[in-house]
C-alpha cells in the first residue's frame, strides 16, 4: 500500500479478509454462494480499504495470515460509469505498483472474452448490462437459449457479457468476487422504469437467472447497507455473513473528516442571495489566507491547500442567476483568475454568459485541478464524488431541498491533508451558507450532519456525522488568551495523553517503521542498520541458547514424516501398515519460511537469513539459512523475546528523540503519532497547544450565551462561551474558580484530538475507546503550577463505569503529574458527589463496582 492504513481501516481489512477466506471455502467446498457488507461512513476511506483487500487477494497478507488466491477475479460494479473511473484512479493511487494499471480493466462495449482473467479487477456498470447495450446484444431475455438460437449481435461477438460471467463462475479454478460499490443504490425499490431495470440487473447479476448461476461471493460496500443486507438475506440459497461495521466515532477521531460544520443563514426575512454569496466568497478568501499561513509556518515545500467554493444551484438555473452569481464573486474577489471557475452540470458543455465563459470539468478531476477555486454544481455530484479541498458551500436551493444540500455537503467532509490540523478549528471545518433557510430548516440539516437521518432519506447522502462532530450556527474564533502566563502553558505542554491501542500490533513492525521515519527526517540516519544490528544480536543469542532445539526443528523441516493405513474390504477395519519419510522439497521450505516471516516479520526474517547465510555457496547457503530461521521461529518463546527487545528499543528511541520529533512539521509529527499508537496497550503522547478554538456565542433564540474568564483560549475581551455546559457542569466550573489559588481552566475538547487530553479505556464489549475529561484546572504560583482533572460525568450513562475504570488506570500510571483527578456526578436530589481517584481505595472500589450510581452513593465518594 502507498498509504499507511488508519487503525480502524486495518481492523476492517482484517475482517473482510477473514470473510473472503471463509466465503471461498463455503463456495468451493460446500457450493454455497455468500454475501456480506462493509458499512463505513462517508469519508472513512472505503476505497483505500478495498485497495488493501484487493492487494491481499493478489499478493497475500502476512499481518492477517491471508494466502494469495491465484484464481481471484474481481468484478467492481456500480450504476455510475464516472464513479467507476474515479474508483479506478483511487485504487492505483492507494496501492501504487502493487495493483498495476494492467490489472484494472474497464469493460467497454468492445469487450469479448470467454472468461474473465484471474488477478484482475474488471469495472462494470449497470448501463453495460441493460438490454440495449452492445455487451449483451444477442442475449435475449431468455438467456438460457442455446447460443445458435440467439440473434447475432451487431459486431458478431462470440460471447455476451452474460456468457463471460457464467463461464467464469463455472470454472472451478476461478473465484468471482463481486464488489458492489454504493450497494444501497442497487437495492433501491424501483420508482421508475429506468430504476426498475437497474434494480433488476443488479439482482439478476447477484442471484443468477436463466442459466447464469449466482455470483459466488458478493461484497457490498456503502455508508448505509440496510437495503443491501435485507436483499441478501431474502436471496434464496445465499449465505449471509454478519455486516462489518466501522465505528463512526473512530473515523471522526482519525482526523480524516472535518470536525466542525458551520451553517450561515439570514436572521431576518428578505432576499439575501447575493449578499450571502459575497460572504461565502470572503470566507473562501479567508480560508485561502489561513492555508497559506499554515504552509509557511510548517516550512514545507508542498503547495498550500487551495480551498474551493461550491455554488449549488437549482436543477434548471437561469442565465440571470448564473451571471449575477459570477459577477458577485468576481466583484468580491477581483484577483480571481479567469480559469478559476468551472461547472459540473450534466450538459457537459461550456456555459457562455457573454462576459464570462464557464467550462465544464468532470467531477472526479476537480480535486486535482487546484486552479479551480469556484465550482457551480446542481445535485448530480451528491453521491460518489469527493473533493477534500471543498471548504465552502453556497446553496441557492430552497428550504425544502434540505436533502439535496446535506447530500452534497456530505461529500465535502474530508480533510484536505487526510489529517486534522492540530489545534486549528478553522482549518478543520467546512462552511455552508444557506440564504433560503431559517434556523428551523437549518437545524434539520444539522441533525442529518450529526448522523440523524432525515425522514425519507435513503442514506445515499450519509455525511459521516458522529461523536466528535459539531454543527455551529453562530461560531466565533477564540485565540490564545494573553492573560495566561507562560508557566501555565508550560504545565499544559507537559500533560500526558494516551493513544488508542491497535488490535494487530507487532513490535518489530513498529520498530522498523520508527527507524524508517527517523532516517527520513535525518534524526538518526543509520536507524535501519541499527535496528538490524540490535535484533540480529538478539536472534544470534537465541540461536545459541536454543541450539539443540533448532537442530531438532531443522530435521523436522527437512523430513516429511507420514503413516500409511489400510482399510479391509471384508473386515471393515482400518489398520496402520507402515510409516514413511520423504525429503521436503524447495516449495515446502519456502512455505515454511513464509510462516517464519509472519512470526518474526517478513523483513526481519529475510534480512536475518541473509545475515547468517554462508557466502561461499550463495544458493545452498541461503537455503540453509532459510531453514535455520524457520526452525528458530518455531521455538516457543522466541517471538516473545524478540518482541520485548523491539519494544524496548522503540521506547528508548522515542524518549531519546522526543524533543526533536516535537520540532518537526505537523505532517511528519503525525507519522510518529501513528507509530507510537502501533501498540496493543495505550501509549503516552503529548498534547499540542490549540491555535484557534471555535465556539458558539448565541442561544437558539438569538440571545448571547454566558461567558467565563481565565480560559486558556478567549475572545478579544478575555472571555470564553460556556453555553455548551449543563447546569451541574456550570456548578463544578464555578466551584473550581472559587478555590484558593485558582489560575486558569481549559474546556477539554470532547473529541480525542491533538489538543485534547485523551484517556484510553475498554468499553462493555472489550473494545478500546478514548474519553476526554471535561475540565483541566490550573492553580498555584508560576513557580509551582498544579494541574487537576475534574470530570463531571453522569452515572446513568452506559459508559460510566468503563470510563471510570479507564480513569483509574490512567491515574495509576500518570497520577503523579496531577494535583487532583476527580469524577463528579449529580445525584437525584441535585447534590454533587465526587470520587477522588488518586486515593487507592477509591480506585479499588471502582474496579469492583457493578453499578455506577451505587458507587457514588457508597463511602468511596464524598460530597463535592
Amino acid at each position: 500500500m502507498q498509504f499507511t492504513l488508519k487503525d480502524y481501516q486495518n481492523d476492517a481489512v482484517g475482517e473482510v479478509l477473514r470473510n473472503l477466506a471463509d466465503a471461498r471455502d463455503d463456495f468451493h467446498r460446500k457450493g454455497r454462494p455468500v454475501a456480506f457488507s462493509l458499512t463505513a461512513t462517508t469519508g472513512a476511506g472505503k476505497t483505500v480499504m478495498a485497495a488493501a483487500v484487493i492487494e491481499s487477494l493478489f499478493y497475500g497478507n502476512d499481518d492477517f495470515d491471508f494466502e494469495v488466491d491465484p484464481g481471484a477475479v474481481l468484478l467492481w460494479f456500480t450504476d455510475d460509469p464516472s464513479l467507476n473511473e474515479q474508483t479506478r484512479f483511487r485504487l492505483m493511487d492507494a496501492a501504487g505498483d502493487r495493483i498495476a494499471h494492467s490489472r484494472l480493466v474497464v469493460v467497454e462495449n468492445t469487450f469479448n472474452q470467454e472468461k474473465f482473467e484471474p488477478g484482475k479487477v474488471y469495472f462494470l456498470n449497470s448501463q453495460k448490462l441493460s438490454k440495449n447495450s452492445l455487451l449483451v446484444k444477442g442475449a435475449p431475455d431468455d438467456i438460457q437459449a442455446p447460443l445458435w438460437e440467439r440473434t447475432a449481435s451487431p459486431d458478431l461477438r462470440v460471447f455476451t457479457m452474460w456468457d463471460t460471467i457464467r463461464n467464469t463462475i463455472e470454472d472451478d479454478r476461478l473465484t468471482l468476487y463481486l464488489i458492489l460499490d454504493e450497494a444501497h443504490r442497487g437495492m433501491r425499490t424501483p420508482s421508475s422504469r429506468d430504476r426498475a431495470e437497474k434494480s433488476t440487473i443488479v439482482r439478476r447479476l447477484i442471484n443468477g437467472a436463466n442459466g447464469v448461476p449466482p455470483v459466488p461471493i458478493v461484497w457490498g460496500i456503502s455508508a448505509t447497507v440496510e437495503r443491501f443486507n435485507a436483499a441478501m438475506t431474502e436471496a434464496e440459497g445465499r449465505l449471509s455473513y454478519p455486516s462489518i461495521v466501522v465505528d463512526p466515532a473512530r473515523v471522526q477521531e482519525s482526523g480524516l473528516l472535518k470536525d466542525d460544520i458551520r451553517l450561515d443563514f439570514p436572521a431576518e426575512t428578505g432576499v439575501f442571495d447575493l449578499v450571502l454569496l459575497a460572504r461565502a466568497t470572503r470566507k473562501l478568501k479567508e480560508s485561502t489566507q489561513l492555508w497559506r499561513e499554515y504552509a509557511e509556518a510548517q516550512d514545507t515545500r508542498a503547495d498550500p491547500v487551495a480551498p474551493l467554493l461550491v455554488v449549488q444551484v437549482p436543477n434548471s438555473p437561469t442565465r440571470e442567476l448564473l451571471l449575477s452569481a459570477l459577477t458577485t464573486i468576481c466583484n468580491e474577489w477581483p484577483d480571481l483568475p479567469p480559469d478559476a471557475v468551472a461547472h459540473v452540470f450534466g450538459e457537459h458543455t461550456p456555459i457562455d454568459l457573454g462576459a464570462y465563459l464557464i467550462p465544464y470539468v468532470s467531477p472526479e478531476k476537480v480535486q486535482d485541478r487546484s486552479h479551480i477555486r469556484v465550482l457551480f454544481a446542481k445535485d448530480a455530484i451528491s453521491t460518489g464524488w469527493d473533493c477534500p479541498r471543498a471548504e465552502v458551500l453556497m446553496s441557492f436551493r430552497p428550504a425544502n431541498d434540505e436533502t439535496h444540500i446535506t447530500q452534497l455537503l456530505g461529500r465535502m467532509v474530508r480533510t484536505p491533508l487526510a489529517r486534522r490540523i492540530p489545534g486549528h478549528d478553522r482549518l478543520n471545518s467546512v462552511e455552508c451558507v444557506l440564504p433560503h433557510f431559517n434556523r428551523k430548516t437549518a437545524t434539520a440539516v444539522a441533525e442529518v450532519l450529526l448522523g440523524q437521518k432525515a425522514e425519507g432519506d435513503d442514506g445515499s447522502g450519509d455525511t459521516g456525522g458522529g461523536e466528535g462532530r459539531r454543527v455551529l450556527f453562530k461560531p466565533v474564533d477564540m485565540n490564545i488568551n494573553s492573560a495566561i502566563s507562560r508557566a501555565i502553558w508550560d504545565a499544559f505542554d507537559a500533560l500526558p495523553s494516551q493513544t488508542l491501542p491497535r488490535k494487530a500490533a507487532k513490535p518489530t513492525k513498529r520498530l522498523t517503521a520508527l527507524a524508517q521515519a527517523l532516517s527520513r527526517d535525518g534524526l538518526r540516519p543509520n536507524a535501519r542498520k541499527d535496528v538490524y544490528r540490535e535484533l540480529f544480536g538478539v536472534l544470534d543469542g537465541l540461536m545459541a541458547r536454543y541450539k539443540q532445539k533448532v537442530e531438532e526443528a531443522t530435521y523436522g523441516l527437512l523430513e516429511v514424516e507420514g503413516e500409511t493405513i489400510a482399510a479391509g474390504v471384508n473386515t471393515k477395519k482400518v489398520r496402520a501398515v507402515g510409516h514413511f519419510s520423504e525429503a521436503a522439497d524447495e516449495r515446502a521450505i519456502d512455505a515454511a519460511f513464509k510462516s517464519a516471516g509472519r512470526i518474526l516479520s517478513p523483513d526481519i526474517a529475510r534480512k536475518y537469513a541473509d545475515h547468517i547465510a554462508v557466502p561461499e555457496d550463495e544458493e545452498d547457503g541461503l537455503f540453509d539459512a532459510h531453514i535455520k530461521v524457520t526452525a528458530l521461529a518455531q521455538i516457543e518463546g522466541v517471538q516473545a523475546e524478540l518482541d520485548r527487545e523491539a519494544d524496548a528499543l522503540t521506547k528508548k528511541w522515542l524518549t531519546e528523540y522526543r524533543v526533536a520529533i516535537k520540532g518537526l512539521s505537523d505532517e511528519r509529527r503525525a507519522v510518529y503519532d501513528d507509530i507510537i499508537a502501533m501498540s496493543a496497550e495505550p501509549q503516552r503522547i503529548d498534547i499540542l497547544r490549540p491555535k484557534i478554538r471555535t465556539e458558539e456565542i448565541e442561544k437558539a433564540d438569538g440571545s448571547r450565551l454566558p461567558t467565563k474568564s481565565a480560559h486558556l483560549m478567549s475572545d478579544d475581551m478575555g472571555e470564553f462561551p460556556v453555553g455548551s455546559l449543563n447546569t451541574w457542569e456550570m456548578k463544578v466550573l464555578e466551584s473550581e474558580m472559587r478555590q484558593p489559588g485558582f489560575r486558569a481552566w481549559y474546556r477539554n475538547p470532547g473529541r480525542a484530538s491533538e489538543d485534547s487530553l485523551a484517556i484510553a479505556y475498554k468499553d462493555a464489549k472489550d473494545n478500546w475507546r478514548r474519553m476526554c475529561p471535561d475540565f483541566i484546572f490550573f492553580s498555584g504560583s508560576d513557580d509551582d503550577i498544579k494541574v487537576s482533572i475534574v470530570d463531571p460525568h453522569g452515572f446513568h450513562l452506559r459508559d460510566a463505569l468503563p470510563k471510570l475504570r479507564g480513569l483509574a488506570d490512567f491515574t495509576e500510571e500518570y497520577g503523579s503529574a496531577f494535583h487532583r483527578i476527580e469524577a463528579v456526578a449529580e445525584m437525584e436530589d441535585k447534590t454533587l458527589r465526587v470520587l477522588d481517584i488518586k486515593i487507592d481505595s477509591v480506585r479499588q472500589a471502582i474496579r469492583q463496582a457493578v453499578d455506577a450510581e451505587q458507587l457514588y452513593l457508597s463511602d468511596a465518594a464524598i460530597d463535592y
